[in-house]
């Protein structure tokens, strides 16, 4: 009797707290619909998601990836003694196609409608549900020009910067690569994740024409959110990389 009591009363506590979460429950489903996006926009995500595998002691580094055991603190490093021994070009593979700490994600994300046709402020993960460690961005800055000089090399060999190597740029500030990257885009003009490398650099660097404009608002402002964008066209392509330009030639 007396459980069966509990069962009941546990049963209407239930029942109230249902009816009155069911209003923002409904309001949380209308906020993220899901919806499925273009056969475009799914090909652009797909490319935007590429990253590059860089060819210096890659058998050697994947062997020692693969044997690496997570620690307790959901990190998965190569052992000091292991790491010092990798050369400098094994060292940046090891980083390129590795991040050694977990960044699990709850959620599943809704799909990104008409993605091709936007400019994002920010980039996307370059390792999914994991990031580079302080050691991994102490390397990449304390070898930032060698850091820059490996990734120009790689993509001048296959015309494309993958999604690792422009994180690893907007890392190192690598605002002396603006007119490289420029001409690379140029060769294809469709990532325009380029674009967003281009604008994340002038933003590191302050550079007042961008701070003040009203993109950078859109992108970066007090409203903008990390899936922020402006629309894909002429006139912002040219817009940013005008921009880009004379933030570079004003460095000199």
């Amino acid at each position: 009797m007396i459980l069966n009591f509990k069962k009941t009363r546990y049963s209407i506590l239930l029942t109230s707290l249902v009816v009155l979460l069911f209003p923002f429950m409904t309001s949380a489903q209308e906020e993220l619909p899901w919806k499925e996006a273009s056969p475009s926009s799914q090909a652009y995500h797909k490319y935007r998601q590429k990253n590059t595998v860089p060819p210096y002691g890659l058998a050697r580094v994947k062997t020692l990836i693969a044997a690496i055991k997570p620690a307790e603190d959901e990190t998965w490093k190569l052992s000091n003694k292991t790491y010092m021994a990798l050369s400098l070009r094994e060292k940046f593979t090891y980083h390129m196609i590795h991040a050694e700490v977990s960044s699990q994600n709850c959620d599943v994300s809704p799909p990104i409608l008409d993605e091709d046709k936007k400019i994002f402020g920010n980039l996307p993960d370059a390792f999914d549900e994991a990031a580079w460690s302080e050691r991994q961005d102490n390397f990449l800055l304390s070898h930032r020009d060698s850091v820059m000089a490996l990734i120009s090399a790689s993509v001048k060999r296959t015309n494309r910067v993958g999604l690792n190597y422009k994180a690893a740029i907007v890392a190192v500030n690598g605002k002396e690569m603006i007119p490289f990257l420029i001409e690379t885009y140029k060769l294809e003009r469709k990532d325009y994740d380029l674009l967003t490398v281009l604008m994340l650099l002038m933003k590191k660097g302050e550079y007042k024409p961008f701070m003040t404009s009203a993109s950078f608002v859109k992108l970066y402002g007090s409203k903008s959110t990390y899936l922020s964008f402006i629309d894909f066209n002429k006139a912002n392509e040219e817009l940013i990389i005008n921009r880009a330009m004379a933030f570079y030639n004003g460095l000199r």
